[in-house]
């Protein structure tokens, strides 16, 4: 009999790794999606950012974010501090079953955090593109991945205050994403828009990316990658309730990816009268948000209304974010903030665990924790080191300032 539980430790262990490879996965996708958006001189640099980023988010998680993310008391609202991740389960406390058991690896929880870290911090390399400096974008990242989404996902997933009060986030619109987009926010506002970006009169000037092929294949990659973001948040499925569950959530997921699409293509082409394909992509993300604050109680045709009314709230807050001269040159934003909230609000619509007063304090809280901290810490930066390249570097753009060579150097003589 001391078999089965060994089979269901490793089934759960082996699940949870393979959904963390899924999301680690999504490092790519946000790679190819920003390098698609950005203009062809800055390709290299938001590249360098983002493999950079993913291997701070790696290693200052493992240094303290993990620990100070889930090694502090119930209800509290400062962490404890400390470092690494601590020790491995035993087989005897596998064995010994009861409701306290382990039932999946601490190493398996671990790296399924820490691949969540980097997708919250991608969500800001593309929101501050072609003007920030690459080293004080990665210094913000120590900062970022360390300390500041740790505290506030300790007090959510972590079993802090939030999650006292009833917050409910299953796989984290508020928690990764809004959280990505507050520290994405603050950076936008101390950083300034793109030169060429807003001129007179309230007058927008389009600055198009450079290779949109890439971008929708971004988009493809994180929406597979998205499967494992969710469906790994089930966190077991080697019973036939947890196995029901996780194809649930693989089936939401995809109907609001897909909801979020068609909303956001059709809102595009009554508004704009062209079927914009930045839009499309961006609905397809804003439907992934959406729903991942909790893909497991709606049904799969109201997981498609969910991510419908995401494709046509990032629509809507593109544009406005624009006319507030908020520079965004990938939606970043748009998608994973004003999304995201709306995310957390639509759990109670399905799931009848969760209501409108926790959803709202934890929105509240998140927001105003990472965005107020990140920003003093891009203050601290642009007063001690500067966080924005010379005008004359952003003309020539930053591939060749920052990183010293060109992703497509045939088209050198183009600084489009």
């Amino acid at each position: 009999m001391s078999e089965l539980p060994e089979l269901s430790y490793a089934l759960d262990t082996f699940y949870f790794l393979i959904c963390g490879v899924l999301v680690m996965w999504m490092a790519a996708g946000f790679s190819m999606l920003e390098a698609g958006l950005v203009r062809s001189k800055n390709t290299a640099e938001i590249l360098t950012k983002n493999i950079a980023l993913f291997a701070i988010a790696c290693t200052m998680y493992l240094l303290v974010g993990y620990y100070l993310m889930y090694s502090s008391d119930a209800g509290g609202f400062l962490p404890s501090l400390g470092a690494l991740i601590g020790s491995e389960n035993g087989v005897e406390a596998v064995l010994a079953g009861g409701d306290d058991a382990p039932y999946y690896s601490m190493r398996s929880d671990f790296f399924f955090q820490v691949v969540f870290v980097a997708t919250a911090m991608s969500i800001v390399s593309g929101a501050v593109a072609e003007r920030m400096k690459l080293w004080a974008f990665l210094a913000f990242a120590v900062v970022m991945t360390g300390f500041i989404y740790p505290v506030s996902g300790y007090w959510t997933w972590g079993g802090g205050w939030l999650s006292e009060v009833g917050y409910s986030d299953y796989a984290g619109s508020g928690i990764v994403h809004l959280a990505g987009a507050a520290a994405a926010l603050a950076g936008v506002i101390v950083l300034g828009p793109r030169k060429g970006k807003y001129g007179k009169n309230g007058s927008i000037y389009a600055i198009p990316g450079a290779n949109l092929p890439l971008a929708t294949l971004g988009t493809f990659i994180l929406w597979m990658g998205w499967f494992g973001f969710n469906g790994g948040s089930e966190l077991k499925m080697s019973d036939v309730s947890s196995a029901n569950n996780v194809a649930q959530v693989f089936v939401n997921t995809n109907a609001a990816a897909a909801g979020g699409v068609i909303a956001a293509l059709i809102l595009a082409k009554l508004w704009f009268r062209k079927a914009d394909l930045t839009m499309s992509l961006n609905g397809a993300l804003a439907g992934l948000v959406a729903i991942t604050a909790d893909p497991l109680s709606p049904s799969a045709l109201g997981a498609a209304l969910i991510g419908a009314v995401g494709g046509l709230l990032v629509v809507l807050a593109i544009v406005t974010l624009d006319k507030l001269k908020l520079d965004d040159p990938v939606g970043a934003i748009s998608v994973h903030g004003v999304v995201g909230i709306w995310g957390v609000l639509a759990v109670p619509l399905t799931n009848s665990g969760a209501s409108f007063g926790p959803q709202i304090i934890g929105i509240l809280g998140i927001f105003v924790w990472v965005f107020v901290a990140s920003l003093i810490v891009w203050l601290i930066l642009k007063a001690v080191m500067g966080i924005r390249v010379t005008e004359e570097e952003e003309y020539e753009g930053v591939d060749l300032t920052e990183c010293g060579l060109e992703a497509y150097p045939e088209f050198g003589a183009s600084k489009s």
